[in-house]
């Protein structure tokens, strides 16, 4: 059994394991709770229900205040859609050059986004990013003619999630540093996504949902 740090353990005595909180009273309890010297993530987890139906429950949510994460996107364009990615923000810009970096392994990036007319060159690289949850999609927006657009908001604290194969979505909302009113309101946000996501998926429920961040036990917070 694994053995919890002291610090972890003085933790849990500011938060009642067996409740359920409200969004606020969760938020000031992750604030008081004695972390570390870092930003800590505050993170959203919701737990699906089971249904005969295998429905996919992905989306894209716009956070209001962003992550706090600072985001490294990288833009597979040619001809003027170079300059559209870069004015926009893109920290990697470029084609072939760049689809030789990632077969060689490298992955210093959190986004990929391209074009359609890319797809056909960038799939031949699916193996390395599909693994990794980097394969620019139709459904996330990160395969797209707007490319400019969507750097800007994907920088602005645009995020993807998606249901994994325990019925769980993992959603960061901001860091600890972030004020109350903002993490609310980003949490706000990401339910509202998530269960519109979920809206014409069969019977499909979110049964329970809890807040933590890094650092901290989980909260179970009321739906």
């Amino acid at each position: 059994m694994r053995k919890r740090s002291k610090k972890y353990r003085e933790n849990l005595k500011l938060a009642e394991r067996s409740k359920t909180y409200e969004v606020p009273e969760a938020i000031s309890i992750l604030k008081a709770i004695k972390g570390s010297k870092f930003d800590e993530t505050v993170e959203l987890a919701f737990h699906l229900s089971e249904q005969k139906k295998d429905e996919a429950v992905r989306g894209v949510i716009n956070l209001p205040y962003g992550t706090g994460k600072k985001v490294r996107i990288l833009a597979l364009a040619r001809g003027e859609k170079v300059k559209e990615a870069k004015d926009a923000g893109a920290d990697f810009v470029g084609f072939e050059e760049l689809l030789e970096k990632i077969r060689t392994g490298w992955s210093d990036f959190d986004v990929v986004i391209t074009t359609p007319d890319s797809m056909k060159e960038v799939s031949k690289v699916g193996r390395y990013l599909g693994p990794k949850g980097l394969m620019p999609t139709p459904k996330a927006g990160t395969v797209t003619s707007e490319i400019g657009k969507k750097v800007e908001e994907v920088k602005k604290g645009q995020i993807q999630f998606r249901m994994d194969k325990g019925n769980n979505v993992h959603l960061p909302v901001g860091k600890i540093s972030f004020k109350e009113k903002e993490l609310s309101e980003n949490i706000r946000v990401a339910i509202t996504a998530v269960r519109n996501s979920i809206v014409g998926g069969g019977n499909r429920q979110i049964e329970s949902l809890s807040l933590s961040s890094t650092m901290a036990p989980s909260l179970k917070i009321k739906l």
